[in-house]
């Protein structure tokens, strides 16, 4: 049976409640959108399979709810998460002025080459906007992230987003791997040099017999 993916990577979506994770999420892995508003109750996954470069890349999308009450349970799986997505509605100010809080919690629990990216969500509502464009690549600036302007509703820049995100883990799992692989040749080439030192001397202790 051919195998349904080559590597599987973990996503998490971090924002406060109500800037629209879970509906971006639904869009990305269903194609759906739904208005109404269900806060999430601690967390939530999906998954999608995806290809980048010629590999199939399973992520599994953890949704975590933005709500005081929950955040001791969802800092549990900032460990595990490989990406993250921070996630703030354009139209609340207050959301986009917590993604310090949101990012300063990664810092603390997040692994520390987890690759992030920042997101102002709900950009088809240009009539209640509270935070510009600018403002929020600004703040990405500051973080070192990518930034992105998406609306669940239309569906604007929903996969490039998640797909960017996804990108830069496996460009940093990959970066990994070659370093591994370079810290390998380093120590082979390290054994093979004593090897024949090794040998060198034992010619000489003959020599040195005769």
């Amino acid at each position: 049976m051919a195998k349904q993916y080559d590597v599987l990577f973990r996503l998490l979506l971090l924002g406060d409640s109500g800037v629209g994770k879970t509906c971006m999420l639904r869009r990305f892995t269903e194609g759906e959108f739904d208005s109404s508003h269900i806060s999430t109750i601690g967390v939530d996954f999906k998954m999608k399979t995806i290809k980048i470069g010629g590999l199939k890349v399973r992520i599994q999308i953890w949704d975590t709810a933005g709500q005081e009450r929950y955040q001791t349970i969802t800092k549990q799986y900032y460990r595990r998460a490989q990406g993250i997505i921070f996630v703030y509605d354009i139209t609340n100010l207050p959301s986009f002025q917590h993604i310090a809080k949101w990012a300063s919690d990664v810092d603390e629990f997040a692994p520390d080459d987890v690759q992030t990216i920042l997101v102002g969500n709900k950009a088809d509502e240009e009539f209640g906007r509270q935070v510009t464009k600018d403002q929020g690549k600004k703040l990405a600036e500051t973080y070192g992230m990518e930034f992105f302007e998406t609306s669940a509703s239309t569906s604007s820049n929903i996969s490039e987003s998640f797909i960017r995100v996804t990108e830069l883990v496996l460009q940093a799992q990959m970066r990994d791997v070659d370093s591994l692989l370079g810290s390998l040749d380093n120590y082979l080439d390290r054994a093979a040099l004593q090897e024949e030192k090794g040998s060198q001397d034992n010619d000489a202790q003959r020599t040195c017999a005769c």
